[in-house]
């Protein structure tokens, strides 16, 4: 149930307890019991209903099997993600469970695209475990690379440099979308979901989570150091000047969705006025953030100019960022205890990813602006990473609008991005798809403006040499 002003109540039954009450036990268990029981009966009842198709089939075919004409793989990842916006309290649950469906069908009946069986399981995760280990690790170093920074205390004097009314919301805004485009977006929604804590006094409108999400995927979209699927591009051979011109749709997308966000939160809860009285700033986590984000770019930028390969064979973002944390505990000791909460959400994460990888994207249509527009909206469930390696290898896109599609697109639904997961993840009430959508909604209308804004004003310019 959904409380004032989208936030979500704690109590999910009859008792007014906290979410862990007994009382609430029941509930809980229902809910999961019957997300659990739906999707597995999802499919013994879609292989049902093609039964003869797969009779006919000859054995081990990846052929796909279809339902009205919409894949079973799609079918069964969308009752997942249906668990997920309805069960918001139990989304590892829900996410595993439906992981191990969409596992088991392809494992009986249509293969993976690597192969048939659990060799062909196999060699798809061979395929995808460097993506999945540099989100493992960067979600989980920027755990605690936010409580780094939430304890030196610089959000706390973070009021004295902002104005007093929404238009400091909004600067909030404008600063989380500049720190993401030479951050990982990552970093720079947990560094906003941070400040905002600090600033809002604890008070986050869910409407503004939101706008977190879109500002720090903004800032990623026209940089090819901001956001995993920009840097595939520059990986490519993409220039990274072509890439730039995401942030002619940006300038335009950050005012319809910030404004409204920005005045949604001040009506909330205002910006705290002034600086706590007795706040020292702690210099050394200052430098121990700098240093995190210093390394997990220069990681980034020099593996991508000298090692391109190794990018393929080891997570190095995630283990260089790791291995600052590491040489800085003893200077410093980062706050371990978030790290329980921090892997449930993260296994979560990865759990959607790995469900988004095993879907049948292998065609696109023709490469064109329309084309490019619609995939801002598929990112906004699918996983954007397959989403442009596939228009990479398709080619013919200009790749300004395909940046900013893949990248800021993803922002109208919390698990539509890694930002979105992970902010999710230090505010647990963002993961209702419900809330989210009805908060908010400018969002996909900022994304549609800043299209053909940028659509009008420089034309596309199909790159048919790629």
């Amino acid at each position: 149930m959904s409380g004032e002003f989208g936030l979500v109540r704690p109590s999910r039954g009859p008792c007014a307890c906290a979410d862990k009450c007994k009382h609430n036990a029941p509930y809980r268990l229902v809910a999961v019991a019957f997300s659990t029981a739906g999707l597995m009966l999802a499919v013994m009842l879609l292989v049902a209903t093609v039964g003869p198709a797969l009779a006919a089939s000859s054995p081990g075919s990846p052929e796909l099997f279809y339902v009205l004409g919409i894949p079973i793989d799609l079918i069964l990842f969308a009752l997942t993600l249906l668990g997920v916006a309805v069960f918001h309290h139990q989304t590892l649950r829900v996410a595993l469970t439906g992981l191990a469906a969409i596992v088991l069908y392809k494992l009986a009946f249509t293969g993976f695209k690597f192969g048939q069986g659990f060799a062909g399981l196999a060699l798809h995760m061979q395929h995808e475990w460097v993506i999945l280990a540099n989100l493992f690790l960067l979600l989980m170093g920027f755990a605690l690379l936010s409580r780094h920074f939430e304890e030196s205390k610089v959000p706390d004097i973070m009021p004295a440099f902002l104005p007093d009314d929404w238009k400091g919301a909004f600067l909030l805004l404008v600063i989380v979308c500049v720190l993401s485009s030479f951050l990982d977006n990552i970093a720079a929604a947990l560094i906003g979901g941070v400040m905002a804590r600090e600033v809002f006094r604890g008070k986050v409108h869910i409407g503004y989570l939101a706008a977190i999400v879109a500002a720090s995927n903004a800032g990623g979209a026209g940089s090819v150091v901001g956001d995993t699927t920009t840097t595939m591009m520059w990986i490519a051979g993409i220039s990274p000047l072509v890439v730039v011109e995401a942030y002619v749709a940006v300038a335009i997308a950050i005012f319809i969705f910030g404004i409204p966000a920005a005045i949604q939160q001040h009506r909330y809860s205002p910006i705290m006025r002034d600086v706590p009285p007795g706040v020292h700033v702690e210099w050394s986590r200052v430098v121990i953030v700098f240093a995190i984000l210093v390394t997990a770019i220069l990681s980034n930028v020099i593996a991508n100019l000298r090692f391109p390969a190794m990018l393929d064979q080891i997570p190095v973002i995630g283990l260089a960022v790791w291995a600052v944390v590491l040489i800085t505990a003893p200077w410093k000791m980062p706050d371990w205890k978030v790290m329980p909460e921090t892997f449930k959400g993260t296994v979560f994460l990865l759990a959607l990813v790995t469900c988004a990888s095993l879907m049948p994207v292998e065609t696109l249509p023709a490469a064109s602006w329309q084309t490019a527009l619609g995939l801002g909206y598929v990112s906004a469930v699918f996983d954007n990473i397959p989403l442009t390696a596939l228009a990479l290898k398709q080619g013919g896109y200009d790749w300004g609008f395909l940046a900013y599609a893949v990248g800021f697109g993803g922002s109208m639904i919390w698990f539509g991005s890694s930002a979105g997961v992970a902010l999710a993840n230090m505010y647990p009430e963002a993961r209702s798809v419900g809330l989210w959508l009805r908060h908010g909604w400018p969002i996909a209308i900022a994304y549609t403006v800043g299209y053909f804004f940028m659509l009008a004003t420089i034309g596309w310019h199909a790159d048919a040499s790629h």
